[in-house]
């Protein structure tokens, strides 16, 4: 599936809610963040930032950019290893069908992308277990927080639909 230009835009809004760079502490995302959550971080920084504050997320989506430069892969255990091949402004089946088995592995598991992690916060919210939480970063903005439920899955839905 490939990314239209009439969704570039759209994508630039946030899923959830955008916590700014400069409220994105410990302390509140502790207060936004349910305790018990499936908790998954898509990209290197928010894996790697979420980490550092304590959290474990139960799965990680990350690809060794940063804004398009390259980084180091975020320390931090992981039980299941995985890897998937998705180029940029795409989602492959092979990376829908890579997430749908991490959330039946032993967590915390990890997806390595070959290529770019972005977009695969969509079919990550589409087959999340309900009330899980999906973080990402919004470029120069700040962390994203999804609430996996029937209105975020629609939305995720109605996206992969039109990129069909």
């Amino acid at each position: 599936m490939h990314l239209p230009e009439n969704l570039r835009e759209k994508l630039k809004q946030p899923m959830g809610i955008l916590v700014k760079d400069d409220k994105t502490t410990k302390e509140n995302l502790l207060r936004l963040i349910p305790k018990k959550t499936f908790l998954i971080t898509v990209g290197d920084a928010t894996t790697e930032k979420m980490i550092r504050y304590g959290f474990a997320p139960s799965l990680q989506i990350v690809d060794s950019l940063e804004q398009r430069s390259k980084r180091e892969i975020p320390e931090g255990q992981v039980k299941t290893l995985l890897q998937c091949v998705n180029p940029a402004a795409q989602i492959t089946n092979e990376s829908v069908d890579v997430i749908k088995q991490a959330f039946s592995a032993s967590p915390p598991v990890r997806i390595i992308v070959t290529g770019e992690e972005d977009l695969l916060v969509i079919p990550a919210v589409i087959y999340a277990p309900e009330n899980s939480t999906v973080l990402y970063g919004q470029p120069n903005e700040g962390l994203v927080i999804v609430t996996v439920n029937s209105q975020t899955r629609k939305k995720a839905e109605s996206i992969m639909v039109q990129m069909s």
